[in-house]
């Protein structure tokens, strides 16, 4: 055993804490151990240098601990308690222990997940005002950060296109996986023509002080609202990614916000951020940097996917996140934020409510299920079967319009209010598509249409399988209904992707999302 995995593991024995933990929890980044105790947090550096940071001694490491320690007081102050020291004696490791001194660690009170930003939208538990709050915080902190020469000179252009271009060259081995190459064109003469016409506005900044010492990485896991907001994990290790305009700093969040699919919070967010500290000006910007730093996490993403010693799963939830963080990358470049409605038709049996989830997992989409509004149309609980003859009851004709109907007018609500929104219902016929379609027209919003297929051998197993397990779907269709579905599905018009059920799994989802995000 090496020695930075022998350190760990004697921090596991809770005699190696001085409060004797009765649990602890080993967490890893690609810089970091984090041991979670009931009541703290330890951040052990790892020994690495990946050239935009250096944690290769021990004094190094000592170094940047009482500087994120430092740094991340002003955003939160009660959750940053201090430098632990890691000591050895007699081949055994202690927290603040006796013995010689042989590592340092970050000492942080541990925060409750469920006062986090993220935890609250996921639960729809975060409001205009939550945001609007946070908004004011950060704008505090921007209102009153350092700034001098030095600093500043990380706003100036040549700077910026430092940055910028080392992104795109960068990405460039991603082409063809996590991004096409049109979105990476259009990203980058977007980028490349921003810089030359808005140069003076970015001289400006940097002229009038608003270039500072921000935090560098505030998106909603690092958020957490208990009383006040406290925003912790600010970058300590790199001055190139604090230092920079404070409305790139804000719009790392905002641009995050709309990545969980939340541009009404996003919108709520930007509004009282400018309102407080009346930098309307810097409003100019914020399409930019949110392109910007959407860019940076699809880079960091398609990073993570490549590696090998990430686990396959993490590989693909990077995968698909790269994707979609340069899809909004491209959406700010091209014009700005818009919401989606994403349709995904086909008979039953083809995998299109387990492909539906999956997409609105990795998306935040709404998932609109028709055999979900269906049964509560009809009062009846989703797990519940409903055997109903084919065209009758449930599935009468007048009852299935009104399901459509109600599916079309809740996708309309959500995506007047910025929501993307996914659709998932058999449209066996055209005028329900059509419908759909019609009513995005009319919110200016981006239309997709999947279709879901399989051989006749493939879903007649599925169903088989579907219906012997009681709960395992809320559809009630059996080979039976099928037959009669397919009789009378008319064929989709107009523009959409073929998803083919008999593709593994995970190579269905990837090609979905280069085709509609790519």
């Amino acid at each position: 055993m090496d020695g930075p995995a022998r350190l760990i593991e004697g921090l596991l024995r809770p005699e190696a804490h001085p409060e004797r933990p009765g649990e602890i929890e080993l967490r890893q980044t690609h810089v970091s151990y984090l041991l979670f105790t009931p009541d703290f947090v330890y951040k052990i550096k790892k020994p690495v240098d990946f050239g935009f940071l250096d944690f290769t001694t021990l004094e190094k490491r000592r170094f940047f601990c009482e500087e994120e320690v430092k740094l991340n007081r002003r955003l939160a102050p009660g959750a940053y308690l201090g430098v632990s020291q890691i000591t050895e004696k007699g081949g055994a490791f202690f927290v603040d222990g006796p013995g010689k001194t042989v590592e340092y660690a970050v000492k942080m009170k541990r925060l409750d997940n469920g006062k986090c930003l993220s935890t609250l939208i996921a639960s729809d538990r975060a409001t205009p005002e939550t945001l609007a709050q946070v908004a004011r915080a950060i704008a505090s902190f921007h209102l009153k950060a350092r700034t001098d020469a030095h600093i500043s000179g990380f706003g100036s252009i040549e700077t910026i296109k430092g940055n910028t271009g080392e992104n795109f060259s960068q990405t460039l081995p991603f082409i063809g996986k996590t991004l096409s190459e049109r979105l990476h064109e259009l990203i980058r003469d977007y980028t490349e023509g921003f810089l030359s016409f808005e140069a003076p506005l970015l001289h400006s900044r940097t002229k009038n002080g608003f270039i500072r010492d921000c935090h560098g990485d505030i998106h909603s896991e690092h958020v957490f609202i208990d009383g006040g907001v406290q925003i912790i994990d600010c970058i300590e290790f790199n001055e190139r990614f604090r230092y920079s305009d404070v409305v790139a700093d804000a719009a790392f969040l905002s641009m995050d916000l709309d990545f969980l699919n939340r541009h009404g919070l996003s919108t709520a967010f930007d509004d009282a951020y400018f309102h407080e500290t009346g930098d309307y000006e810097g409003g100019r910007l914020m399409d930019f940097y949110r392109c910007y730093r959407a860019f940076v996490r699809g880079k960091v993403e398609g990073f993570k996917a490549s590696e090998p010693e990430v686990k396959e799963a993490e590989k693909e939830a990077s995968f698909l996140r790269a994707v979609y963080h340069f899809h909004l990358s491209g959406l700010y470049a091209a014009g700005g934020f818009r919401p989606m409605l994403l349709i995904v038709s086909g008979p039953s049996g083809t995998g299109k409510s387990t492909l539906a989830a999956e997409i609105a997992g990795h998306t935040g989409f709404v998932h609109l299920s028709s055999d979900a509004v269906r049964k509560e149309l009809a009062g009846i609980s989703p797990g519940e079967r409903r055997k109903e003859p084919f065209g009758e009851g449930i599935y009468s004709e007048d009852f299935t319009e009104r399901t459509y109907d109600e599916l079309i007018r809740r996708a309309s609500d959500l995506l007047e209010k910025g929501r993307s929104v996914l659709l998932d219902a058999t449209f066996g016929k055209r005028k329900h598509l059509l419908r759909a379609r019609e009513m995005a027209a009319r919110k200016h919003v981006i239309v997709n249409t999947v279709e879901c297929t399989a051989r006749n051998s493939t879903i007649r197993e599925r169903l088989r399988a579907r219906l012997a397990e009681p709960g395992m779907a809320v559809s009630d269709a059996d080979w039976d209904i099928f037959l009669r579905q397919k009789a009378l599905f008319e064929q989709i018009s107009g523009p959409h992707i073929v998803s083919w059920a008999e593709d593994p799994f995970p190579e269905r989802v990837r090609n979905i999302f280069s085709a509609i995000f790519g």
